[in-house]
């Protein structure tokens, strides 16, 4: 499989001769609002910035190229706004983690739209659904549903993809029940200046390494929204500390690694 970090919670993956693109977030640099009161939302660090806080590292349309598949773990325009949906195909396949979000890609004009479920196949790869909490606390209420993904295939590692979540039980029990050996997690630790993190931060990115030691670990979701609070050069200092940074995997915009 071959990984490729794109932007915020944008990924291309590579698997079993199928590529995937995940969570798109297309917008030009500056183009979207900030979060924070402006979109009702409560205060936010950097609310004065617009986002995307960073420009894509390649083109759109090398992102999209020969794509078979899109999935949009949920509706958050940091992870599926309105240049995703103008430049993807309408025909394109698109998986979705509930029958909300498939109206609204619908809506959109996409006329493939299917619900992910624990025991999806595509193209011979299996897609599980798994759980994810968009914060803790009130939080989660504010931020609502949300799902990562299982990848599994005899020929590939087996792949997870987390999401927006912070570490609780159910990742664990993600982690325990399929035995990824590859992790990617969403790790800005992004949050409101009320409410705690929203994502990962590094203390959530730790327990996420105790639990899978032997695995590898990538951290995305970083310094492309206004609300992160965890910067890369941060992250890096943390795992060199903990002695894991040949496992725990912090890439740049537009960096790739194969497994």
């Amino acid at each position: 499989m071959k990984i490729n970090q794109i932007r915020n919670a944008t990924i291309i993956v590579k698997y079993a001769n199928r590529k995937f693109l995940i969570d798109p977030m297309l917008a030009e640099k500056g183009t979207l609002p900030p979060f924070g009161p402006g979109i009702g939302l409560p205060s936010a660090p950097r609310q004065d910035q617009n986002n995307p806080l960073v420009s894509l590292p390649t083109s759109i349309d090398n992102i999209i190229q020969n794509i078979d598949a899109v999935i949009v773990t949920h509706l958050h325009f940091d992870h599926w706004d309105d240049a995703a949906k103008e430049t993807l195909p309408k025909g394109i396949k698109m998986f979705v983690q509930n029958e909300e979000d498939a109206t609204e890609v619908k809506k959109a004009g996409f006329q493939h739209v299917e619900v992910l479920q624990e025991d999806t196949v595509f193209e011979g790869i299996q897609l599980i659904k798994t759980k994810g909490e968009h914060g803790r606390g009130e939080m989660v209420k504010i931020a609502g549903e949300v799902c990562g993904i299982v990848f599994k295939h005899a020929s590939e590692k087996t792949l997870y993809v987390a999401g927006d979540t912070v570490w609780y039980d159910a990742v664990q029990e993600v982690i325990d029940t399929h035995k990824p050996e590859i992790i990617v997690v969403n790790g800005g630790d992004n949050q409101f200046f009320e409410g705690g993190s929203l994502v990962m931060g590094k203390e959530d990115i730790y327990e996420v390494y105790q639990a899978a030691p032997n695995s590898q670990i990538i951290v995305v979701h970083m310094e492309a929204v206004n609300h992160w609070n965890l910067s890369r050069e941060e992250l890096k200092s943390f795992i060199s500390e903990k002695g894991i940074a040949s496992t725990v995997l912090v890439p740049d915009d537009g960096e790739s690694y194969t497994f």
